[in-house]
């Protein structure tokens, strides 16, 4: 069975509501690409699972998965991404709020090859007035110290190639910090702007408390971890025989040429 080329990831609590649209707009955005959807039910109690499972008999690029207790977000597209079977990787939020339309213009921009990471940004935020200013004062804070180089770390919808995605560092709370964790493994992140909905039905599970306050104290951590890291750290490798001759001298890297691989940070 040939791998697809996309795996859209979808975490999801208590989305019935939301969902049945959600997934027939991502049939009609991407009619001529190859892709599966995995949707992660973290521990619904809304008809969520049993939505899925009817939607997965009838299409067999929806791929359900659950979890009996919840696990957040981050859990949830994590162990998406590692069941998933696509070479890139697509997350979008459950609520519809982001616009699968926009979904064809990231995978394209991604696939150039030029840059890890394709994230939407927001421009028109459609969300109350505390949602938006407890995620503009955490972009503001998290720009000015991790120097992340993006507007908008919350948007739900990205793009990236599934291995490099697989390579970050796995943390609750870790999709805040995508493209901080993608710059400090050595890779480059590009914002584009997208579409944002309100949401169709059901409430929001994040407030202030666990939006901002939370995002604070995991940013510490994310600073740290920056602090520590020590990748990417040019390797240089030759091939051929390892030994040498008696009384020869080990070639310089900058002579090692046709048998030298410099490995470097995150694959783009």
């Amino acid at each position: 069975m040939t791998a697809p080329q996309l795996s859209i990831v979808i975490p999801a609590k208590d989305e019935a509501g939301n969902l049945p649209a959600l997934l027939d707009e991502i049939q009609a955005a991407l009619p001529d690409t190859d892709y599966e959807i995995l949707v992660v039910d973290d521990a619904s109690s809304d008809g969520t699972w049993e939505l899925l499972c009817r939607r997965a008999a009838g299409d067999a690029r929806v791929r359900p998965l659950r979890h009996a207790e919840s696990a957040g977000q981050s859990t949830s597209i994590w162990q998406a991404a590692h069941a998933a079977q696509g070479i890139w990787l697509a997350t979008l939020d459950g609520d519809g709020q982001n616009d699968p339309a926009d979904l064809p213009r990231l995978f394209e921009r991604a696939q150039r090859g030029d840059v890890t990471l394709v994230i939407g940004q927001r421009t028109n935020r459609r969300d109350d007035w505390l949602k938006r200013l407890s995620s503009r004062i955490a972009n503001g804070v998290r720009a000015a110290l991790l120097n992340d180089a993006t507007p908008d770390t919350g948007c739900g919808i990205k793009v990236i190639q599934r291995r490099a995605f697989l390579a970050l560092p796995y943390f609750d709370h870790m999709h805040r910090f995508t493209p901080a964790l993608v710059l400090m493994q050595g890779g480059s992140c590009l914002s584009l702007p997208v579409n944002h909905r309100p949401r169709g039905s059901g409430r929001s599970h994040y407030g202030l408390n666990n939006r901002l306050w939370a995002g604070l104290v995991d940013l510490l951590g994310v600073m740290w971890l920056r602090r520590r890291s020590r990748l990417p750290s040019p390797l240089e490798s030759v091939s051929g025989p390892a030994a040498l001759s008696e009384g020869e001298e080990a070639p310089r890297p900058e002579q090692a040429e046709s048998g030298t691989t410099a490995l470097k940070g995150l694959s783009r």
